[in-house]
């Protein structure tokens, strides 16, 4: 793996996974928007699209904790990145799967990068999705990342979802969108961290299809400077089912954060819950910890971490 990586690529692989976990299964590294690495396994076929536009990865039925990593990264600054990657998770698997993208940027153009990834699930197949942004660079070119999840789910499948921006981002929309059958669930947990004047957009949207199926999605921010952040949930219960939504959020300085849930019952056994959160960091925990002899800016940083960990 290493010929085809400079120490830019190590250190951005780093930071959105880890580079010696990475060659211990399959995987496919993306760079500048073509693929330098893919290794395979008697489980996990990895295959190119047709026109070059990202990859089909398969997983083979009753496949178990098997670890598949695909991530991006991004060096060349101008450069605009959209790839398509559909996942075909086979009957009763279960595997962990870590994608991200990494954005260096030394220039003044604008460097961004638009990941579509689907996922389909058979019946009673379980996966877990990691995914992190980063952006780093003192060029004057923007770190763009625009990721877009579609989930399907058949019957008793799960998707367990954590997504994370670290930092260096300077513009995000991020689109999540599950349609689930009966007995499956969805779960996503995201953190974003916002700063300068940044701007962060969240829309999830949930069709709650099939009886007896869930969906559990939590939102954590943290918004400082100038920047901006807006959060929009949309749970459709079609059926018997239940979910619940929240967006917890701190602001600091001139920030902003929008929360705009919207659920729809369309059957009188939908049971959907969302709870927002909004506010500065409380005056009583800065001074618990300025009592350990922190200052108050590092208090402040002591409750962003543990807000975001």
């Amino acid at each position: 793996m290493e010929e085809n990586l400079n120490k830019i690529d190590e250190e951005l692989l780093n930071e959105i996974s880890n580079l010696e976990e990475i060659k211990k299964g399959a995987y496919n590294i993306r760079k500048n928007g073509s693929g330098i690495e893919r290794k395979i396994t008697e489980n996990v076929n990895i295959v190119s699209k047709e026109n070059g536009s990202g990859i089909d990865i398969y997983v083979k039925e009753n496949t178990k904790f098997e670890f598949i990593h695909i991530p991006v990264i991004i060096t060349k600054s101008g450069l605009k990145d959209v790839v398509y990657n559909d996942f075909h998770i086979g009957k009763n698997a279960n595997v962990i799967i870590i994608a991200g993208c990494g954005i260096h940027n030394e220039h003044h153009k604008d460097s961004e990068h638009d990941g579509i990834h689907r996922f389909y699930l058979e019946k009673g197949a379980k996966v877990k999705y990691i995914e992190k942004h980063y952006g780093e660079g003192k060029g004057e070119g923007k770190k763009i990342l625009n990721p877009v999840t579609e989930v399907y789910l058949k019957r008793g499948s799960n998707l367990d979802m954590e997504s994370y921006q670290i930092k260096g981002v300077d513009s995000t929309i991020r689109e999540t969108k599950g349609v689930l059958e009966e007995d499956s669930n969805l779960v996503v947990t995201e953190k974003i961290m916002t700063h300068g004047k940044q701007y962060a957009k969240t829309i999830f949207d949930v069709e709650l299809n099939g009886e007896n199926s869930s969906a559990h999605i939590t939102s954590r921010s943290v918004a400082v400077d100038d920047s901006e952040q807006y959060f929009v949930s949309k749970i459709y219960g079609n059926s018997k089912c239940f979910s619940h939504s929240e967006c917890d959020a701190i602001i600091k300085d001139n920030a902003k954060v929008t929360a705009v849930p919207e659920v729809v019952a369309n059957n009188v056994d939908a049971n959907l819950i969302h709870e927002a959160a909004i506010g500065k960091i409380a005056g009583e925990q800065i001074m618990k910890l300025r009592t350990l002899g922190l200052s108050e800016e590092e208090a402040e940083q002591e409750i962003i971490k543990g807000f975001l960990r």
